[in-house]
């Protein structure tokens, strides 16, 4: 008879889903003490990892009513939940590993059950655990349902070489009937095969199953897009239709100046929102904001700087508003028509008929990503924007991070859109160093 499943569960994968406790029906899944140590550290924290913490204690708290934990409960899915400890010595081939070390602790549990004969799986986003425990003959794994090296990301374009026939037939229609399958509002870059500075850009229609010409003109605020991946995000942007975008590309690309141009023309011009609401995590690369000297709005400050910096563009150069009552962005957040704060705040919330911009999402969990989302109430629109290479949460990576979550989720679905920028707009400075350094 083959030996049941243990999965030894890491810290990090516990606070970047609790509900992974149950993602092993039929199985044994420990947690090593050292990991219940080492979330305790994050109990008080005012965050999602916090609130990641505090849940999985009150889910350890009750399921110690039913038993020793020590010992093994068995959960409603009729896996065994065992809290282990590790080895008090350890066999002279391991000596390598500094025991001091939570993570090597965890791996300690793990080595314990491959030597009783059990067939183990450690769970970890640690990448240098993963080697660890790959370098002692010990099965690794990502999380449940892990997508491995092959994970290839929804670019939400695709692009064709076609005909100058073909290429004129759709100038004068308008409308092309697509050939294979398609996810709704993908778009395509038509290219004349003779001609490559000679394209078309167009977007799928989920409702009437062809593809329709977008125009390369349009722009709001003064701002025109300048490739055709511009183009079609702001097409994803301005239709009311689509409830969830997803905006993904590397710095200079002009994610988060497209959002916020849109966002202040569908409220302001077209009056289809009530508020722009612009939020982002914080995830400071050295003191946090607990350090910095004054107020919340603040301590805010350096955060939330890179949305004022294309604020400050977008309303010092456009001209419908200088036709307005409302000049700066100042006076909007005066009026509550535009608030900037950070995703602390979004928890409990009902937000109905507002345009939400999420900036810098690849440093938020599907956990966190899913909370913000099911904020959305009725007439809201949600934008994501990020750079899966450029993530600063430890627990999450460029496969596990909530915005590449959210584009494989939502990519089958009609009321979401997704578009890589994949060229940097900012300067040919900041595209140099964004491609050599």
């Amino acid at each position: 008879m083959h030996p049941k499943t243990v999965y030894v569960l890491d810290t990090n994968v516990l606070l970047y889903d609790p509900d992974i406790l149950n993602a092993y029906p039929g199985a044994e899944v420990i947690i090593p003490i050292d990991v219940i140590e080492e979330i305790d550290k994050f109990k008080k924290t005012l965050s999602e990892t916090g609130n990641s913490a505090r849940t999985i204690a009150k889910m350890l708290d009750q399921y110690r009513l039913k038993g020793n934990l020590s010992e093994g409960i068995k959960l409603p899915n009729h896996s065994q939940l065992r809290i282990a400890f590790p080895a008090h010595s350890q066999k002279s081939d391991e000596h390598v590993l500094d025991w001091n070390k939570t993570s090597n602790r965890v791996l300690g549990v793990a080595l314990k059950q491959k030597q009783e004969g059990t067939k183990v799986i450690l769970v970890t986003l640690d990448t240098h655990l993963r080697i660890k425990g790959n370098a002692f003959g010990i099965e690794v794994m990502h999380g449940p349902g892990e997508q491995e090296l092959s994970f290839s990301p929804y670019p939400g374009i695709r692009y064709q070489n076609v005909s100058a026939d073909t290429l004129c037939l759709f100038r004068q229609q308008e409308r092309l009937e697509p050939e294979e399958e398609f996810a709704p509002h993908e778009g395509m870059l038509l290219i004349n095969q003779d001609h490559p500075d000679d394209y078309e850009i167009a977007i799928f229609d989920p409702i009437e199953q062809l593809f329709a010409r977008v125009n390369h003109s349009k722009g709001v605020w003064n701002l025109i897009p300048r490739n055709a991946e511009q183009h079609l995000a702001l097409e994803l942007l301005l239709d009311p239709r689509i409830s969830i975008v997803s905006l993904v590309g590397k710095a200079g690309t002009g994610k988060t100046l497209l959002a916020l141009a849109a966002g202040l023309q569908m409220m302001l011009v077209e009056n289809q929102y009530k508020r722009l609401l612009v939020s982002r995590p914080i995830f400071p690369m050295g003191r946090d904001l607990g350090y910095l000297p004054g107020d919340l709005q603040e301590k805010l400050a350096p955060w939330m700087q890179p949305i004022f910096d294309n604020l400050e563009l977008l309303m010092g150069t456009s001209e419908s508003v200088s036709n307005s009552s409302t000049s700066s962005y100042h006076e909007l957040i005066e009026q509550g028509l535009l608030i900037i704060e950070p995703l602390t705040y979004i928890r409990g919330r009902s937000i109905p008929h507002q345009y939400l911009i999420v900036d810098e999402a690849q440093n938020l969990t599907p956990h966190e990503i899913k909370t913000i989302i099911t904020r959305a109430g009725e007439g809201t629109k949600v934008i994501l924007t990020g750079d899966p290479d450029q993530i600063d949460n430890p627990y999450v990576d460029k496969i596990s991070n909530g915005l590449s979550y959210i584009v494989g989720k939502f990519r089958d679905h009609r009321l979401a859109g997704h578009m890589t920028l994949k060229r940097g707009e900012r300067s040919q400075l900041a595209e140099l160093a964004a491609n050599i350094l």
